[in-house]
């Protein structure tokens, strides 16, 4: 049978959270990027939507998903830690396949997208986000944060 410390017992908010040490720095740089695409896919659809919809709408797409980043690494709790997870992960990927896309298919992308050229615009700061996101989510995952640990049967 598993284990299960008294530690494993408590509640969510009694929880070390995502938040805590390092994760400032990383939910300030997803508030900033969250502010930055919000910002840009705005202007973008406003004004010249009809120019270059997909990269607009894929801009609009990585706004919402720093947004939800940003909320989820700054709440307690296994739920937030999982839809900060699910968020890092789409991030992640959106970064690979939308990069890969955009140098590969420049006629799909006459203007640049978030995560475009692997956010080349950005300093690829997009690449590098979701990695650390995921490693610092790794560390903070509430049942290692607990202590809560599995013996072999």
């Amino acid at each position: 049978m598993a284990r299960v410390p008294e530690e494993a017992n408590q509640t969510a908010d009694e929880q070390p959270a995502t938040a805590s040490g390092p994760g400032r720095v990383l939910i300030a740089i997803y508030a900033i990027f969250a502010v930055g695409a919000t910002s840009r896919a705005a202007v973008q659809i406003a004004t010249r939507f009809d120019e270059a919809p997909f990269p607009y709408v894929l801009s609009a797409f990585a706004a919402v998903v720093y947004l939800l980043a940003t909320f989820a690494l700054a709440r307690k709790g296994i739920g937030w830690w999982r839809v900060a997870l699910a968020a890092c992960s789409v991030e992640l990927a959106g970064v690979l396949i939308v990069g890969t896309l955009s140098v590969f298919d420049t006629a799909a992308f006459p203007d640049a997208a978030v995560w475009s050229n692997f956010g080349m615009g950005y300093l690829f700061i997009p690449l590098v986000l979701p990695v650390v996101g995921l490693l610092w989510l790794r560390k903070t995952h509430p049942s290692t944060a607990a202590g809560i640990t599995r013996t072999p049967r």
